[in-house]
């Protein structure tokens, strides 16, 4: 029996000393952190595109990935998901969306952090962006989403085009200044409609739709999480809408396919859990933005989609 015990315990020990041996050297599991800041389409599009991608190339490698998603609901609560992933000691985490972005990097500069459906990398982090932070942005010409605008809804000097977004979102303020002086470029009014609580949106949005002849939807994730106001006020006025990241209420939009964003944001964190790069070697990404007319919503309007 004790000759028994004396194997069972070596045997016990080189089992450990294998695990422990395996952990150090990343073994055939990793841990990934997903923090969200709050649930709509196109953030939840582009959480489910880095799921897809991160999961079907550790499985080509023959390994493993325990993902954890998190949905922050709010900007405040972003630091706190973060730090449960920090204590954990996650292999790579990835914040969807800037609030989530700006706590990662704030809580590790060991662990990689990519974002994704983030903007403007350089002003979030006023042009010095961490060491162990890339990632993919949502952003998109701004003069070619104006100019859009301006060709389809014949706009002309006077007109006053109305930008609706949420003061609690920097990326927000950086679209609407960008689009503003474009517009004024050509002697068109621009007006923003700011609000900090949703519970306002919908008295902006009546007088946003009262006092102008478009709106300007940036990609902004308070107003996309609520847009079904901002779409169902506008459409009612006869107003078109147009948004920066597509979606349902717009009559017409030049954006990302947020899923094709969170796919390529999953390529990069395998190659990163997969020791072939590291986020160093990659720049931040950005894609392609296609054009997309909503057919029955634009005759509802009178709005009338070009033939090519």
């Amino acid at each position: 029996m004790k000759k028994f015990l004396a194997i069972l315990m070596v045997a016990v020990l080189s089992i450990t000393m294998c695990l422990s041996l395996t952990a150090c050297d990343g073994g055939d599991t990793y841990t990934v952190g997903i923090c969200q800041l709050m649930e709509h389409d196109s953030l939840d599009q582009a959480t489910q595109g880095f799921i897809d991608a991160l999961n079907e190339a550790m499985t080509a490698a023959g390994k493993t990935v325990d993902i954890d998603t998190q949905v922050a609901g709010d900007a405040t609560l972003c630091p706190t998901v973060i730090n449960t992933f920090t204590a954990k000691k996650v292999d790579l985490i990835m914040a969807n969306a800037t609030p989530a972005l700006l706590a990662a990097a704030n809580a590790t500069t060991e662990i990689p952090v990519l974002g994704t459906s983030v903007t403007d990398y350089d002003d979030t982090f006023s042009g010095n962006i961490p060491a162990n932070v890339t990632g993919t942005s949502d952003a998109v010409p701004f003069d070619e989403q104006a100019q859009m605008m301006i060709d389809t809804l014949s706009l002309v000097a006077g007109d006053q085009v109305g930008v609706i977004y949420c003061t609690n979102e920097s990326n927000s303020l950086v679209q609407y200044e960008a689009v503003k002086a474009l517009f004024e470029a050509e002697g068109i009014v621009v007006k923003a409609y700011t609000f900090s609580e949703t519970t306002e949106l919908q008295a902006l949005t009546t007088s946003a739709a009262s006092e102008c002849k478009a709106i300007y939807v940036p990609s902004d994730n308070t107003v996309a999480q609520n847009d079904t106001i901002v779409g169902n006020i506008c459409t009612d006025k006869k107003v078109p809408v147009f948004t920066s990241y597509g979606g349902a209420i717009c009559y017409a939009s030049l954006a990302i396919d947020y899923y094709e964003l969170g796919v390529e944001t999953g390529k990069m964190a395998a190659e990163i859990l997969l020791g072939n790069k590291t986020t160093a070697d990659y720049e931040v990404m950005t894609l392609t933005p296609t054009v997309v007319y909503n057919e029955d919503l634009c005759a509802t309007l009178g709005i009338t989609v070009p033939e090519n």
